[in-house]
């Protein structure tokens, strides 16, 4: 019988010979940080409008402003920017400027179709036509608790914005 000797050197060396170093494949380089600028803000723009519509909508027809659903408004545009835009790091500050517009639209909307229902006219010919009359109720509205909803929803924006991007 004979019995194979292994050969000089490091038997774990795959293919190595003596005074070699093994030929072990390098591990994938991370990915890049992505950073499209211009794609999250018009995500963020486009989560702007449609979320401070949907907003409107919903305080108009309730006729009362909800806080959380402001969360939501600030949260869904950050989101948005920090998914499609990447981790540019103006894209939260952005999306908190953003968020505030959407609310304040939101808000807007609101007015016009609560305003809508009483003058039994639609929300839209409030909202277009009387546009100067309707901010003004909103001036003559102001509380602190619409100071509130603007710091809430530009919070959860920035942070969602943070969040997204990683």
């Amino acid at each position: 019988m004979s019995q194979s000797v292994p050969p000089p050197g490091n038997p774990f060396a795959q293919g190595a010979g003596p005074g070699q170093l093994p030929q072990t494949p390098l591990p994938p380089a991370p990915p890049a940080a992505r950073s499209h600028v211009g794609l999250g803000l018009v995500a963020a723009l486009v989560a702007a409008l449609v979320a401070g519509g949907v907003y409107g909508a919903i305080a108009g027809g309730i006729e009362r402003e909800i806080g959380w659903a402001a969360v939501g408004v600030g949260f869904l545009v950050g989101f948005a920017a920090g998914k499609a835009g990447g981790s540019n790091p103006a894209l939260p500050v952005v999306s908190a400027v953003f968020s505030l517009g959407a609310v304040y639209l939101g808000q807007l909307v609101a007015l016009a179709i609560i305003a809508g229902k009483e003058l039994h006219v639609s929300a839209s010919d409030v909202f277009f036509e009387h546009f100067d009359g309707l901010t003004q109720v909103w001036k003559d509205e102001l509380d602190p608790l619409t100071f509130l909803f603007f710091a809430l929803a530009a919070f959860a924006a920035f942070s969602g914005a943070k969040k997204a991007s990683v």
